[in-house]
C-alpha cells in the first residue's frame, strides 16, 4: 500500500525527512509558508560535534548524526562547505590569563586556553546551503514542495488524513510537525507539547582567506559589563558567521516579521571588532536574527503525537539542530515508513513525556 506524507516545515529538519523518505521510495510533500532554510536553518552557525552532546539522551543522535553528514558528503556531493574544523575557547575581558594558543588573526586582548575540538571531532557546514541541497536531493527522488501556510490538521476518526492549506485540503496518510519555534501553532491542531523560541543575533563577515578552519567559543565582558558568549565560525566560501545576544523577545506569528533586538546588533558589531582586527576590517554581508526550537526540559521532540493515529513531531533541537538533522531525518523516516526507528532509540524525546500544550493560552485565554 502507498503511503503520503506531508511535512510541515521547509527547514533543515523537514528537508532531512523528505530526504530519507524519499530516497525510500515514499511519496513526501514539504509545505512551507516563507521560504526554504529561512529561519534558524539558514541563519544558525553550521556547528557540528561527535562528543559535545556525550552523557546526554542526545549522544547517540549526534554521534550517529555526525557519521551522515559525513556520508551525505560522500553520497550527494559537498556543495555546502562541509569541512572539519579545530575549535578554541578563551575569553576577552575577564581576568587575564595568557593564550596557550596563538591565534594570529585575533585581537591581543583574547586569551585563547582550551582546545575543544580536533578536525576528527568538530566540523562544519553552511546550514542554508546544506538545507537547499538536502530538499533538491529529496526533490530529485520525487519528493515535493509546496509554498503554502499550513492551518489546520484535517482528522476522519482517530486518524489524520491530511492537512489544510491557505483554506485547501491536502490529503496525506501521515503528517510531520516540523516547524520549529512555529510548531506551537500546531498545539492548536494536535496535542503537542509547548515549543518555545529562544532568540539569537548573528553577523556574517565577508573575511576572504584571511581567516583560517578555527572554531572560537568567547567569553566576552562588554564595556557595559554584561558577559557574552560570541561564537565565530569561519566558512570555506570566505565568510565568517558570529553569533552572540539572546533574548527572550517574543516570537513573531510570521516567520518573516523576525528582526534584531533594538541595539544588539550594534552591541554584536562592537564586540567583533574588539576581538578580531580581521572582523573590524571586513564588511558586513547580514545582520539577522534568529529563534531556535526548544522544550521544556531541553530535548527534542522526535516521534508519534499521543493519541493521533499519523500525527508526527520532530523539533525542539535547540543548539543542535543542523548536527542532528540527519538522524532525526534518518529515524523519522524508518518510523513513518517502517512503524520503529533503526539506527538510533527515540524513547528519550517521546513527545508523550511532556503534557501537551493548552491551545486556549495561544488566543491569549
Amino acid at each position: 500500500m502507498s503511503m503520503r506524507v506531508l511535512i510541515c516545515g521547509g527547514g533543515v529538519i523537514g528537508a532531512a525527512i523528505a530526504y530519507f523518505l524519499s530516497r525510500r521510495g515514499v511519496e513526501t510533500t514539504v509545505i512551507e509558508r516563507t521560504g526554504l532554510a529561512c529561519a534558524a536553518s539558514g541563519k544558525s552557525g553550521g556547528f557540528l560535534a561527535l562528543d559535545w552532546c556525550d552523557g546526554t539522551p542526545l549522544e547517540p543522535l549526534a554521534r550517529r548524526s555526525l557519521a551522515l553528514h559525513a556520508r551525505l558528503v560522500e553520497e550527494i556531493g559537498n556543495d555546502w562547505n562541509y569541512r572539519p574544523l579545530t575549535t578554541y575557547g578563551g575569553s576577552m575581558g575577564l581576568q587575564p590569563q595568557g593564550s596557550a594558543h596563538g591565534i594570529d588573526w585575533l585581537s591581543n586582548g583574547v586569551s585563547v586556553n582550551q582546545h575543544l575540538g580536533s578536525t576528527k571531532t568538530t566540523a562544519q557546514v553552511h546550514p542554508a546551503k546544506f538545507t537547499a541541497a538536502m530538499m533538491q536531493a529529496a526533490q530529485a527522488q520525487g519528493a515535493g514542495w509546496r509554498l503554502g501556510r499550513v492551518t489546520g490538521v484535517v482528522r476522519r476518526g482517530p486518524r489524520v488524513a491530511g492537512v489544510e492549506v491557505d483554506g485547501a485540503t491536502i490529503e496525506g496518510d501521515a503528517v510531520v510537525i516540523a516547524m520549529g519555534p512555529w510548531s506551537i501553532l500546531a498545539a492548536a491542531w494536535l496535542p503537542l507539547p509547548a515549543v518555545f523560541g529562544l532568540k539569537g543575533h548573528s553577523l556574517v563577515f565577508d573575511t576572504g582567506t584571511r581567516v583560517p578552519p578555527e572554531a572560537l567559543f568567547l567569553e566576552v565582558r562588554e564595556a557595559a559589563g554584561a558577559v557574552q558568549t560570541p561564537e565565530l565560525f569561519p566558512r570555506s566560501d570566505g565568510t565568517t558567521y558570529v553569533c552572540a545576544i539572546s533574548s527572550e523577545s517574543p516570537l513573531p506569528v510570521d516567520p518573516a516579521a523576525v528582526s534584531p533586538d533594538a541595539g544588539a546588533i550594534e552591541r554584536l558589531e562592537r564586540m567583533c571588532s574588539a576581538m578580531a582586527p580581521a572582523l573590524a576590517s571586513a564588511k558586513i554581508l547580514s545582520r539577522q536574527a534568529c529563534y531556535r526550537p526548544i522544550t521544556r526540559d531541553g530535548m527534542p521532540l522526535i516521534g508519534r503525537i499521543p493519541g493521533v493515529e499519523g500525527a508526527y513531531v520532530a523539533t525542539g533541537h535547540s543548539v543542535w539542530g543542523i548536527l542532528n538533522a540527519p538522524a532525526t531525518g534518518e529515524a523519522m523516516a524508518d518510523l513513518v515508513a517502517d512503524g520503529a526507528a533503526h539506527s538510533v532509540d527515540l524513547s528519550p524525546f517521546d513527545p508523550g513525556r511532556i503534557p501537551p500544550f493548552d491551545p486556549a493560552r495561544l488566543r491569549g485565554g
